[in-house]
């Protein structure tokens, strides 16, 4: 049966519902993407629809228009007109009304036919024998179209260009044989005849209900094309909108199947749809996902350090432990042996003697590490300086802790070139030394020789402790500054640490103004510096914590 911790199985469901809600977001924002990308083709559908609508009414207003103001008057007063007589146009305007009459002044002339015989009579401006033998034909084919004689006395306008000229015929049936047509008359005109019924009546037939547009005349509204049946632009509206929502229709055959396009303009929109066109949510919505995803991934970051210090301070109290444990079982079982009278000889005595002095001063440097991290996690004050001759306090730390390095089959050397005098705390630089004496010591293989000196570099006072142990991986020569770090080869070897020897140190030189890092010494082994100014910092600064990288 695997054992969980309490504080893991919570880390655990605390991740499981951060990555719930996570993923109830992200379905969130896809929903509301989903919900906006509904509205948005439900308002795209009804503006369209409102295309077509205003296409179908444009068309319808200018059959009307055309029919009823232009072809079936001129028409209806030619189809009456005497048969030796054929009005020209000009004289045809006589009388009618001012779109009539517009519509003539670009007509070029007027014309009936026999469709059976095919004889053509012209008045106005001739357009000469191959045009005259072309219309005689073309009537006589189409008038037998079913279109042509649904409606006897209706007009029939044929648009387009012929014979390498745009033409706009107008016809009407003048008598019939039976079922079939006779006798035709009509006029020739410029399409260009046709523009005035394009745009007028725009207020009466608006091409869409004012209801819906609240008004909008008809050149804000949108852009207007016509087109006659082979795709030749006959009018364009002055502005074109460029338009998502274009409709196309077209006019009924007897009015030349003309094509018509409207284009709403975009900004009408808004008056068409309530509330006009819904705008993307998408950036909004990335946005928003985007700092949920960054704010839980904070969270499983900040519970990962977490469950990380957890460990790194569980890792602590049981080295604290160890290190606790193994000086207080040897003070007490020399101290027993000296009670119970168990020594032979003054020799064993001295022997036992030295050994309860040896794990003392073990026990008060790590109490002295632990009150400093203490100290320093309550924001203590910082270190009082005063002139100290380094060098002095290299030795007796040296001679202090010589029987411990002794115990240990280490051999300790100094190495102090000349008198070093600054301006420091010496128990803060006790402790550094005391600490990094101790780790190579701890560290290093049985006989080595560990070397602790201080000198002068520039301005700066540098002290070193150099051992003959394994050395530390480069990669790992910042993160041993970390408290509770410890290196992974160390992890489950027998030594115990409690991670927080070498960041006593680098704080301890950070307050000095200076800084600590690792080199390779030249056996191999490690090699420790403190370098500080001769001279302390201007201000004393409060306890800081220490930092993560070495500098």
């Amino acid at each position: 049966m695997v054992y969980r911790s309490p504080r893991r199985a919570r880390g655990a469901f605390v991740t499981v519902l951060l990555l719930l809600a996570l993923g109830m977001a992200v379905v969130l924002a896809f929903q509301a993407e989903q919900a906006a990308a509904s509205h948005r083709a439900q308002a795209d559908r009804i503006l369209s629809d409102y295309a077509r609508l205003a296409a179908a009414r444009f068309a319808q207003r200018i059959d009307q228009e055309m029919y009823y103001y232009a072809f079936t008057p001129l028409l209806s007063k030619l189809v009456r007109a005497p048969a030796g007589a054929l009005p020209t146009p000009a004289k045809l305007a006589a009388g009618l009304d001012q779109l009539a009459t517009s519509f003539l002044s670009l007509t070029r002339y007027t014309f009936r036919v026999d469709v059976h015989t095919r004889d053509l009579i012209l008045a106005g401006t001739d357009p000469g024998a191959e045009v005259r033998r072309w219309l005689a034909d073309t009537l006589a084919g189409a008038v037998n179209n079913p279109w042509m004689l649904n409606d006897p006395e209706g007009s029939t306008v044929l648009v387009g260009n012929w014979m390498g000229r745009p033409r706009a015929i107008a016809v009407m049936v003048q008598s019939m044989i039976g079922d079939h047509a006779r006798v035709l008359v009509g006029v020739e005109a410029d399409p260009r005849a046709l523009e005035p019924f394009y745009t007028m009546d725009h207020d009466k037939y608006p091409l869409l209900p004012r209801p819906l547009t609240g008004g909008v005349i008809y050149d804000s509204l949108g852009s207007l094309l016509v087109q006659d049946a082979r795709g030749t632009t006959l009018y364009r509206s002055p502005v074109q909108y460029p338009s998502h929502y274009v409709a196309r229709d077209s006019l009924d055959p007897l009015m030349g199947g003309l094509q018509v396009e409207v284009a709403l303009r975009p900004e009408i929109a808004s008056k068409l749809i309530i509330g006009g066109l819904p705008p993307s949510r998408l950036p909004l919505i990335l946005l928003l996902l985007g700092l949920t995803t960054l704010l839980i991934v904070a969270a499983l970051v900040q519970l990962h350090r977490e469950y990380e210090l957890s460990r790194l301070r569980a890792d602590f109290v049981s080295g604290v432990s160890h290190e606790l444990r193994t000086p207080l079982a040897q003070i007490r079982m020399f101290s027993e042996t000296l009670l119970l009278g168990r020594v032979r000889s003054d020799d064993e005595r001295q022997r036992s003697l030295e050994i309860i002095d040896q794990e003392a001063r073990r026990l008060s440097h790590l109490v002295e590490n632990l009150l400093h991290f203490a100290r320093s996690e309550r924001r203590g004050r910082g270190p009082g300086f005063e002139p100290v001759r380094l060098d002095e306090v290299v030795r007796e730390v040296a001679e202090a802790f010589t029987p411990i390095a002794t115990a240990r089959g280490t051999a300790l050397r100094t190495d102090l070139r000349s008198p070093v005098t600054a301006n420091a705390d010496p128990g803060a630089v006790r402790q550094m030394l005391i600490n990094l004496l101790d780790n190579a010591v701890k560290y290093g293989p049985a006989g080595q020789t560990v070397t602790v000196g201080v000198g002068l570099a520039a301005d700066q006072v540098r002290l070193w402790v150099e051992d003959q142990g394994p050395g530390i991986p480069g990669d790992d020569r910042d993160r041993v500054w970390e408290r509770f770090w410890r290196l992974e080869r160390d992890r489950g070897s027998p030594v115990a640490g409690t991670g927080i020897g070498l960041a006593v140190v680098r704080e301890l030189a950070l307050l000095h103004n200076g800084r600590a890092w690792i080199e390779e010494g030249p056996t191999g082994g490690a090699r420790v510096l403190i370098e500080f100014p001769c001279t302390p910092p201007p201000a004393e600064p409060a306890l800081a914590p220490s930092p993560r990288t070495a500098t």
